[in-house]
């Protein structure tokens, strides 16, 4: 007699859930990733250091981690599609008061709405309801799509703003991007998360909560996550700003020159899209490597790859080509750490608050953003240079490539099997 399941079809990768997710993640990552060409724009034109738009970016990452579990928690408790609601509307809200604000306290105020809307519509929220949809042999390629999709968006949003900033004042810029978060609301009516089985309603968030909290895997994730933000923050931040002021100047003959990529400026804009564009491949090895290897292995030498990256960008001059090959190799190693972390957590304590859970350690990796970010901009006005804030990368990367390593993957209720 024939085995049934042998016959049966293979789950479905790509579902509406799936690409209603990438497209809320691409808008929301585009506009994000854009903040840093805006740097030099708003310094100039107000006569800022460069700490003041810094602090207020950094604060915007900050209140993106504080969001990010509160807008699980919702998501969670009262729907997806509400808790996204929300962040559209604060995101939008945000870009809208800070194009007529004029003081850097504004910008930085203004800025925690910011962050709140890129919570509601960030990979806590979007992650949760693409795992539970996805099936288990398909959760970490769907979980690594997802996350390519806000790589997607980051190839997009630096040279849109640019391209706009030539035309546009940077007021005009935000108000423009108001207005294309609200495209992400015609996304929500698929965005239909499938229902828990009774099983795993058997404990309260509370209680997943605490025994994730005591759990030293999850200490050792949530202090791990932090490096990840640094990294990307300062680098997205900062980096067109670095490279425009850093980098040796572009050849009239070069490859670059004749693509049109003639300044600095330009090139910064271009490097940060590179490094998303790279990262929509890496993204997706990592969500494919997630399935067949031990991912806390394949974290710790992710960041180890960052660290040796990192470091020999620094060690070497800084030219349009070295600019080119780090945004390549630094973009392969960028996001890959999301679908590999959020697929960590669901895998060890569950996928019914995988929101909520996820989003507490996102916490830690905007802390990191928020040093990175706020760094940034201090020891280069006290400096003149951004080399310090490097090496605090480097060095915070090879942390989380160690901290990793101890980190049991059994999943909870296996351990208390086995204890028994």
């Amino acid at each position: 007699m024939s085995d049934p399941s042998a016959t049966a079809p293979r789950p479905t990768l790509v579902t509406p859930v799936l690409v209603s997710g990438c497209i809320v993640l691409m808008i929301g990552f585009a506009i994000r990733s854009s903040f840093g060409v805006f740097q030099i724009p708003i310094a100039v034109e107000f006569g800022w250091l460069r700490a003041e738009f810094s602090l207020a970016i950094a604060i915007q990452n900050l209140a993106w981690g504080i969001g990010q579990p509160i807008f699980g928690a919702l998501a969670d408790r009262f729907g997806d599609r509400k808790a996204i609601v929300a962040g559209v509307i604060c995101y939008a809200a945000g870009l809208v008061l800070s194009s007529f604000a004029v003081t850097p306290g504004a910008h930085q105020l203004l800025e925690i709405l910011v962050g709140f809307g890129i919570a509601g519509m960030g990979f806590g929220v979007i992650l949760a309801v693409v795992g539970r949809a996805a099936s288990d042999e398909n959760r970490s390629m769907a979980l690594g799509i997802a996350t390519a999709a806000g790589s997607l968006g980051q190839v997009c949003g630096p040279p849109i703003a640019e391209w706009l900033l030539g035309s546009f004042s940077w007021q005009e810029v935000f108000l423009i991007f108001a207005g294309i978060i609200g495209l992400a609301l015609f996304a929500l009516p698929t965005m239909r998360a499938p229902v828990v089985p009774k099983a795993a309603l058997e404990e309260s968030m509370g209680a997943i909560l605490t025994k994730a909290v005591r759990d030293p895997s999850y200490a050792l994730i949530f202090v791990g996550f932090f490096s990840c933000g640094y990294q990307l923050g300062f680098i997205t931040a900062h980096f067109p700003a670095f490279v425009t002021e850093m980098c040796g100047p572009i050849d009239p003959g070069s490859t670059l020159h004749t693509m049109g990529i003639t300044s600095t400026s330009a090139l910064g804009a271009v490097a940060i899209s590179l490094i998303g564009l790279a990262n929509i491949a890496g993204t997706l090895y990592a969500g494919w490597l997630g399935q067949r290897f031990s991912r806390k292995k394949l974290l710790a030498g992710i960041y180890l790859g960052r660290t040796v990256v990192a470091a020999l960008f620094i060690l070497t001059p800084i030219t349009p080509l070295s600019v080119v090959l780090f945004s390549v190799a630094m973009g392969s190693l960028w996001l890959a750490t999301v679908p590999l972390t959020s697929g960590l957590v669901a895998h060890i304590y569950g996928l019914r608050y995988m929101g909520t859970l996820y989003g507490l350690v996102f916490f830690s990796h905007q802390l990191g953003s928020f040093l990175g970010v706020w760094l940034g901009g201090a020891l280069y006005d006290s400096t003149g240079s951004y080399v310090a804030v490097w090496w605090v990368g480097v060095g915070v990367g090879l942390l989380s490539a160690i901290v990793h390593l101890p980190v049991n993957e059994t999943p909870l209720t296996r351990r208390k099997v086995a204890a028994a």
